[in-house]
């Protein structure tokens, strides 16, 4: 059965399908706050577990996930012939991953930088809550 938000009239996506979503993809948008700011970066990435993991070089997003930051990392889909879509929005902590045996074994996962610039750092997304909303045909509620 599926579970539709009563405030928003969108379907919820449970946390099996939301784990498996982000198995499915390489790319997705790394939320972080950086001097006051909101910033958003193009990140390719890996699922080891329920954390997100991605390589990063010196510079914004690996000075937030030094010291730990809060982040969200979201995917999503849009069908704008059907007139659907969905996202999954993973929220928690960022951190270097400094457990040599990790990124051993990360290393045969085979997660390559997509940009020019050095990407020694292997940060990992803690997650602290992962959820997901689909909207098709149907799932909206009509204004009232």
């Amino acid at each position: 059965m599926k579970l539709v938000d009563s405030h928003s009239g969108v379907e919820v996506i449970e946390r099996s399908e939301c784990l498996a979503l982000l198995q499915s993809r390489f790319v997705g948008r790394l939320a972080v706050v950086e001097g006051g700011q909101p910033q958003i970066y193009p990140v390719n990435y890996a699922m080891d577990g329920d954390h997100v993991i991605f390589r990063t070089g010196e510079g914004t997003k690996f000075a937030v996930s030094s010291r730990g930051g809060a982040v969200s990392f979201e995917i999503d889909d849009v069908d704008l012939h059907t007139r659907t879509a969905w996202s999954v929005v993973v929220s928690g902590w960022a951190r270097v991953i400094d457990d040599l045996i990790r990124i051993e074994r990360l290393v045969a996962v085979e997660l390559e930088p997509w940009s020019a610039p050095s990407h020694d750092h292997w940060v990992a997304i803690n997650p602290e809550r992962i959820t997901g909303r689909r909207v098709a045909p149907g799932t909206r509620r009509a204004a009232s």
